[in-house]
């Protein structure tokens, strides 16, 4: 079975919009425009959200779009770590978390290591807990930090649970998934909660199920908040392919089932911006910023509605700037599922068709957006190969920073890490 993601969703209304609806969302409008003028005068730093008028994005996914070139370094800060290389820090480069002081980064391979390098690049120490016993870890996927307490959430999605550990790999707690549960998009929420999505997988009704987004805590695991968002039907990029068909149900004789694969399209659920978090639910026609007092306020609107279109068109952001608001729209159209790079201009108020390349190269080189968010800190990084940098340095492709690094680096050494954030 070959599964990349899951999506879908419960049509279950959230406690927010449960009571007082227009009312509260009036409200929390009203107050969120009245604090960013407020910024504005000021002359605060941080940025607004929406479009620059505070108003809320409205993207017609059926639209042909002008097109556009953007150079990644015009609109945003970009740094390169190359990754210490020795014979106990040779790894794969699968970055998991980035914080102010650490990088963690894992292998492809489900060998247990951990990697855990300053954020200069130097390697600082290697953790391998995978074993069978409570206290250690069976596979990997996914790793969150928190450096404010000192640990490290270890997701095992094989076994519903997180594994705790300090970082020097002392087991510290684990985490119990709730009945039925399975987190597979965790992000520090606070100093004593975390921020998931919750997947289910449901093959009676052919697709894989998203349910709510949860608000756990560190210590136990436990729930302490749903966060649902609304829809009339659910919708999924999921395509459920069975003996070579794609299918809507499961065959009623599974001994008639020869192969079974699982096709979607990666995509960000919980993107984490300015102190907040961009919901999305590919069953809904709205993109939500859920804050830190557990409100929601729209942030984005999709139309036509999902719900109306067959073969659906879904709408998921890529990367959210301070200047632009990167997105792609994918059409659930087998085989190619045709995918459309859309963009945002916040100053101009316009939607583009867009391409992303790399100024550090000479050739047009496109950027890779297919690594999922790290935090607030972080808007955005890629992985770099060590054999293709220094190959693109021998064609004289390179230029800047990214030359003087390739040109130190030998073709087997650990990959170069690209940070992407907000031009300071």
């Amino acid at each position: 079975m070959q599964t990349d993601e899951s999506v879908a969703g419960k049509p279950i209304l959230s406690k927010y919009f449960k009571t007082n609806i227009l009312s509260k969302m009036e409200k929390k409008i009203t107050i969120l425009i009245i604090i960013l003028l407020i910024a504005s005068v000021l002359g605060s730093c941080k940025p607004s959200f929406g479009d620059q008028s505070g108003g809320i994005i409205t993207v017609d996914v059926t639209k042909s779009y002008p097109k556009k070139e953007l150079i990644l370094q015009d609109f945003m800060d970009v740094e390169y770590i190359t990754l210490e290389t020795t014979d106990d820090f040779l790894c794969q480069g699968e970055v998991q978390a980035i914080g102010k002081e650490f990088i963690i980064v894992r292998n492809r391979i489900n060998d247990g290591d951990i990697f855990i390098f300053d954020r200069k690049g130097k390697g600082l120490r290697k953790i391998n807990r995978k074993g069978q016993s409570g206290e250690e870890y069976s596979n990997i996927s996914g790793i969150t930090l928190d450096e404010d307490n000192g640990e490290m959430f270890v997701i095992e999605s094989s076994t519903n649970r997180i594994m705790v550990y300090d970082l020097n790999g002392r087991f510290k707690r684990s985490l119990l998934y709730k009945e039925g549960s399975n987190y597979r998009e965790v992000f520090n929420f606070d100093m004593e909660r975390l921020i998931c999505r919750e997947n289910s997988f449901s093959f009676e009704m052919g697709t894989v199920e998203m349910s709510p987004f949860v608000i756990i805590s560190k210590q136990d695991g436990s729930i302490v908040n749903d966060i649902q968002i609304p829809f009339e039907q659910k919708k999924s990029a999921t395509s459920l392919i069975i003996n070579g068909q794609s299918v809507t149900v499961m065959p009623a004789n599974p001994s008639s089932i020869s192969s079974i694969n699982i096709l979607t399209v990666r995509h960000f659920p919980i993107i984490p911006s300015h102190d907040g978090w961009i919901l999305t639910e590919p069953s809904s026609d709205t993109l939500f910023r859920f804050l830190p007092d557990y409100s929601m306020i729209p942030f984005m609107i999709r139309t036509p509605s999902v719900q109306s279109m067959n073969p659906e068109v879904f709408l998921f952001p890529r990367i959210l700037s301070d200047r632009y608001y990167l997105m792609e729209t994918v059409k659930k159209e087998l085989p190619d599922r045709p995918k459309t790079d859309l963009m945002y201009d916040r100053q101009e108020k316009t939607i583009y068709e867009y391409r992303l390349y790399n100024g550090d190269y000479s050739n047009k080189k496109t950027v890779d957006m297919i690594q999922k968010n790290i935090n607030d800190g972080i808007v955005f990084w890629q992985k770099i190969e060590s054999h293709e940098l220094v190959e693109s340095y021998e064609k004289g492709e390179l230029k800047g920073k990214l030359k003087e690094i390739a040109a130190e680096l030998d073709a087997e050494d650990n990959p170069v890490i690209m940070l992407v954030n907000n031009k300071k």
